[in-house]
């Protein structure tokens, strides 16, 4: 009955304060918006399981995003369906108050919105903007790193500050900011230690404050106990097989740590990622001591 009751709410009119948001189901938003272009609507179905973190493929990141920007008091998507109560479908239409070209005044198309597509002027960045959609890819672990690369390529291309030396001095900072946006993005993206720990980020949790993350004293000692052999050795061979090691330690949690982002299970995954941090901190001394080894 809560988790009904929650969806019922989610379901009427619920408007973020300041940034132009509305959610809630269509009948209800389109009651109550102006009648005007500058208001676009998007009707999504999505899926959460029981867990309330694991949402089907084709959901509009656009949704969850609204509803995440709720007060905890009121309905964060994370909470919305912490119950086990199986698969549940919902469809809701949010609505998004467009925002204008800052020379033009012409409406901008769905964030982010690099350049006003009547004008051509580069806009000013997004802060608040997801790093996925910046990099215009699902919000999964296991992204595809190709279309990654290929997307930072393009938008560099686009946004890069010599692009920009003839424009004006606000044009010319634009571009400076959305490029170093999207350099912050790629970069927080390309590794799975940092997406892990972004999408972490987006539900709201950090490794932050606790740094074992309820890891075992069996595996803190071992880190300690490989970080000391390290450190003795002058051997390049026995350098090489802790950097074997390690390798094979960081390929199987990368497995890992998508499976528990794909089930949901957010506190297993924190755990992994905190082992994968170690693991990544003796691969990087690894390098050091191989360096002066040679």
């Amino acid at each position: 009955m809560l988790i009904l009751n929650r969806l019922r709410f989610a379901s009427s009119l619920r408007r973020v304060c300041g940034l132009g948001l509305y959610v809630g189901n269509e009948q209800s938003v389109l009651k109550h918006l102006p009648s005007t272009s500058g208001y676009e609507a998007f009707v999504t179905v999505f899926t959460l399981n029981g867990s309330g973190s694991r949402c089907s493929s084709g959901v509009c990141s656009k949704t969850l995003r609204f509803l995440e920007r709720f007060k905890p008091t009121q309905i964060p998507a994370t909470s919305l369906l912490k119950r086990r109560c199986g698969m549940i479908s919902r469809t809701f239409c949010t609505v998004l108050k467009k925002l204008n070209c800052w020379k033009c005044e012409a409406p901008l198309q769905t964030p982010p919105a690099f350049f006003c597509q009547a004008c051509l002027v580069i806009q000013p960045p997004d802060e608040n903007i997801n790093f996925f959609d910046i990099m215009d890819c699902e919000i999964s672990f296991a992204l595809d790193v190709r279309k990654l690369q290929k997307r930072y390529m393009h938008l560099q291309r686009s946004l890069h500050p010599d692009n920009f030396s003839q424009k004006t001095q606000q044009e010319q900072e634009y571009s400076e900011s959305q490029s170093a946006l999207v350099n912050r993005a790629y970069r927080t993206l390309l590794k799975p230690l940092s997406r892990g720990l972004y999408m972490l980020e987006l539900e709201g949790i950090k490794l932050e404050g606790d740094p074992d993350c309820g890891l075992s004293l069996e595996f803190l000692q071992d880190i300690l106990e490989m970080s000391e052999r390290l450190a003795e050795t002058q051997s390049q061979e026995e350098a090489s097989d802790i950097w074997d090691f390690v390798r094979g330690k960081l390929e199987n949690l990368i497995g890992e740590i998508n499976k528990s982002f794909s089930e949901g299970d957010l506190n297993r995954a924190k755990v992994l990622l905190a082992e994968m941090k170690y693991f990544a901190n003796i691969e990087e001394k690894v390098k050091d001591k191989v360096s002066q080894i040679q």
